[in-house]
């Protein structure tokens, strides 16, 4: 047989497969015969090599229905050409069989060819609907098409090769980034109850992972980093080979891939005009776009903010108030300001926590109350949520709306007065901190007014660790006794001090003991060692909210262990909680209240904020007052000073929280801030 004929019968063959479809059984003419003794003249070869090849097609392998090319990793056959001149009826050299497993198992290289495109269709599907909430993420949310996908196709199919495959490699590592962030989106609204700002919240990774340092191990917390930067690299390729397999695929199915997305196109638009919806969510799905959307304009808030925010905290109502003209009506007394770490209204509300807190606040009134104490309570609205203790701080203590790492670096940049400040300033005062949460250097001590700070380097502590807390609360306020409130001193204190056992995982829970056990803080490596594992309290909704309830009485009973057995008639303690404990402990559509209470000796200390409408006790009622955390430090101080109730300087301008989203702020519900603060 001639070149020339082999080329037509290859030629007609292939229009038979094109147009009629693939061919059942082996090609009519069957393969050449070849005698293994007998060489096989050139001519001859080349017909054999040719009509193998015929074979191979007519034999089954589906050309137009098969994923070719890129889509089942084998290449076009090469076009033929005609030998015309000198070499005119020779052989020239004949493109190989093909040969492989695909050859040798030609059912299971469609079958291969189509899972990787079905699994490639489902990871972009999956990307473009994922929703930012894990209680979202259920099969409905993936029952919905998406805009994005529609327009991206069309792009995809109107570009030529070269640029098509470019757009889509480029169009899989953009989602596959997308992706990303929705994950930690998740993430952030499950611990923060907030979503994830690319300004500010970069740097609270690393504060995650020293986070499950403290609560799962190092090894542990090695392996789930390494995890992550894998899953990060692993999305954005597997996306871009997704999104680049499917263009392929539609490139060599035009006709259908243009009439599936122009039937898709429609079917978008006109559920889009009818508002139809599944599980609640529109089935014409544009949420790709609004997340953008979104995350651009929280960007553009945040970076506006960083300016305005630095113009309202340059403004201080008590900034220029001389110290003789500030907290007169507190002369002589040793004053505590104490946070507790996560306490929030939910520990006072929740029915499943409250029974065990509400007991414990009761007793301790009353306990209180026997030893000649009153006590004041209500609720202020915390400037965070579920973490970033110290933004509730800051925004306490400053009298500002500080709600992301941005505001609180500018504040603490300044010389904004705070409450622990105005002591300071008073000459009336010596000022300390005891801060056990923090593990490294604090230069915002000295913003703060305080005179000596002592971080968990100072505290004397010999004992383990309990999760992330340092030290047990009891030990923290022993360790105050001693450094501090027990010695001598030529002027009162005002301390500010930091308690930890409450902090996120709840597990193991130190147990209160006799004051003069307490020591080195070694009698609580048995207490330590005899406590729950993290990870079987931290994944159990029912186990944790128990735990959490416990180690806020836990918190709660050490603090007023220590004012009846070291306070005095000149004692005053101001206590509150940080911020409410993370959404799975507080549920979805939690508030950010926190109780907040004043105890002391001397009745007049209550009468100057009788006007407050604060309830008596230490639990506060359901209508007690609520009040931003950010108006506190004005009150305290007008109510404090030379003219209580009277307004002695106007109120100061909070920072609204309008003026940055309310979710844009940096975290510390895992580990150390920037600052060293934890």
């Amino acid at each position: 047989m001639s070149r020339q004929s082999s080329s037509r019968q290859r030629s007609e063959t292939d229009k038979g497969t094109t147009e009629e479809g693939p061919t059942e059984g082996p090609s009519p003419e069957g393969p050449p015969e070849r005698t293994p003794d007998v060489p096989a003249r050139a001519p001859d070869a080349a017909e054999d090599t040719d009509t193998s090849a015929d074979t191979d097609t007519s034999a089954g392998r589906d050309t137009s229905a098969e994923p070719s090319g890129e889509a089942s990793g084998e290449a076009e056959d090469p076009e033929e050409t005609t030998v015309t001149g000198p070499l005119a009826g020779t052989a020239p050299d004949a493109p190989p069989a093909r040969k492989g497993w695909r050859a040798k198992y030609p059912v299971a290289a469609r079958t291969v060819a189509w899972t990787v495109t079905g699994l490639s269709l489902a990871l972009v599907f999956t990307a473009l609907l994922l929703p930012t909430k894990l209680i979202l993420v259920e099969p409905s949310a993936f029952l919905r098409i998406p805009v994005e996908g529609i327009f991206g196709a069309t792009l995809l199919l109107m570009l030529p090769t070269v640029a098509r495959r470019v757009v889509a490699v480029l169009a899989g590592a953009v989602l596959g980034a997308l992706t990303i962030l929705n994950l930690l989106d998740i993430g952030f609204n499950e611990f923060l109850g907030r979503g994830f700002n690319v300004v500010l919240d970069w740097i609270l990774l690393d504060d995650a992972e020293s986070y499950l340092k403290d609560s799962v191990g190092e090894t542990a917390a090695t392996v789930a980093a390494i995890g992550v930067v894998v899953l990060a690299v692993a999305l954005l390729v597997l996306m871009a080979l997704a999104v680049l397999r499917v263009s392929n695929v539609m490139a060599r199915n035009t006709a259908v891939a243009t009439r599936t997305v122009l039937v898709l196109g429609t079917v978008w638009v006109m559920c889009a005009a009818l508002g139809v919806q599944v599980a609640g969510a529109p089935f014409a799905s544009r949420s790709t776009t609004a997340l953008v959307q979104d995350r651009a304009e929280r960007v553009r808030k945040t970076l506006k903010d960083e300016q305005e925010f630095a113009k309202v905290a340059a403004v201080d109502t008590y900034g220029d108030t001389p110290g003789d003209q500030l907290l007169t009506g507190l002369r002589g007394k040793d004053m505590m300001i104490t946070f507790i770490e996560s306490y929030g209204r939910s520990a006072i509300e929740d029915p499943a926590i409250a029974p065990g807190v509400d007991k414990t606040l009761k007793n301790a009134t009353k306990r209180l109350d026997k030893a000649g104490f009153a006590s004041k309570s209500g609720w202020l609205t915390s400037a965070t949520y579920g973490g970033s203790s110290w933004l509730g701080h800051s925004t306490f203590l400053t009298g500002l709306w500080i709600d992301n790492q941005n505001r609180y670096r500018t504040v603490t940049a300044g010389d904004h007065m705070s409450i622990t400040r105005a002591f300071q300033r008073t000459g009336a005062w010596r000022t300390v901190g005891i801060m056990p949460g923090v593990t490294k250097g604090w230069p915002e001590g000295k913003f703060y007014g305080l005179d000596h700070v002592y971080d968990s380097r100072d505290l004397g502590y010999k004992g383990p660790k309990f999760s992330w807390s340092t030290m047990p609360d009891q030990y923290a306020l022993k360790a105050f006794q001693r450094l501090e409130h027990g010695k001598k001193h030529d002027k009162p204190l005002m301390s500010e001090i930091i308690l930890t056992s409450s902090h996120q995982p709840w597990a193991p829970i130190p147990k209160t003991i006799p004051w003069s056990q307490v020591g080195d803080g070694s009698v609580y490596k048995a207490i330590q060692k005899a406590g729950k594992k993290p990870a079987d309290v931290f994944t159990d909704p029912d186990k944790v909210k128990t735990e959490y309830g416990r180690s806020i009485q836990y918190s709660v009973n050490s603090l007023i262990d220590y004012v009846l057995k070291y306070g005095n008639k000149n004692t005053v303690l101001v206590f509150l909680g940080d911020h409410q404990p993370l959404a799975r402990v507080s549920g979805d559509n939690a508030s950010r209240d926190v109780p907040v209470a004043i105890v002391a000796h001397d009745k007049a200390v209550l009468d100057r904020i009788s006007h407050w409408g604060w309830d008596d006790g230490l639990m506060p009622g359901a209508k007690a007052p609520v009040w931003k955390m950010s108006s506190f430090r004005d009150r305290f101080l007008d109510a404090y000073g030379p003219n209580p109730g009277g307004g002695t300087a106007p109120a100061a301008p909070s920072a609204s929280p309008k003026a940055a989203s309310p979710k844009a702020t940096s975290s510390k519900a895992t580990s150390p801030s920037p600052s060293g603060e934890r």
